[in-house]
């Protein structure tokens, strides 16, 4: 395996996870990074209710933590900062978030090919074995021709372009 040409530490992944409007908006937290794995919270907040009468996170919320999640735990994997994009993102909803509670969301790359990374991801309050929402992904590594190009890197140096 290449040489690591960036360590994604925790702060590293805050400004990976601050660098996408879309995760600043939800009110994403950094938790805990290591070797293919990262952990984040998503404090609970009104405005991210699919249901006033119920107070329940939207389904499409859940599925916004668990893809930033997912690829922040590919750019700990990989041997260096690379345009990724979502190719493919499956969750099953297990049950309803508990209103009022924050979200708590890991994800583990755990197989990388030249091409595309694996994902497994899990969403839960307290007890991983007591899970809101579970999902497999895979990522396209490498992908070009966008404005994203080059967003991570300068993400993950804190420099401009």
């Amino acid at each position: 395996m290449p040489q690591k040409k960036f360590d994604i530490d925790i702060e590293v992944g805050r400004r990976l996870t601050s660098a996408v409007a879309h995760n600043v908006a939800l009110g994403l937290e950094m938790v805990e990074v290591s070797s293919g794995r990262v952990l984040m919270k998503l404090p609970y907040d009104k405005r991210l209710v699919g249901n006033p009468d119920s107070g329940v996170l939207h389904g499409g919320v859940i599925s916004s933590v668990i893809d930033a999640v997912s690829g922040l735990s590919v750019f700990v994997t990989v041997a260096e900062i690379i345009p990724i994009a979502t190719l493919d993102l499956r969750i099953d909803y297990l049950k309803p978030a508990t209103p009022e509670r924050d979200l708590l969301t890991q994800a583990h790359c755990y197989k990388l090919t030249r091409s595309i990374a694996f994902v497994r991801a899990i969403a839960y309050h307290d007890e991983k074995n007591d899970p809101v929402a579970t999902s497999v992904s895979t990522f396209m590594l490498g992908v070009s021709g966008s404005s994203a190009d080059n967003w991570a890197r300068q993400a993950a140096t804190g420099k401009g372009s």
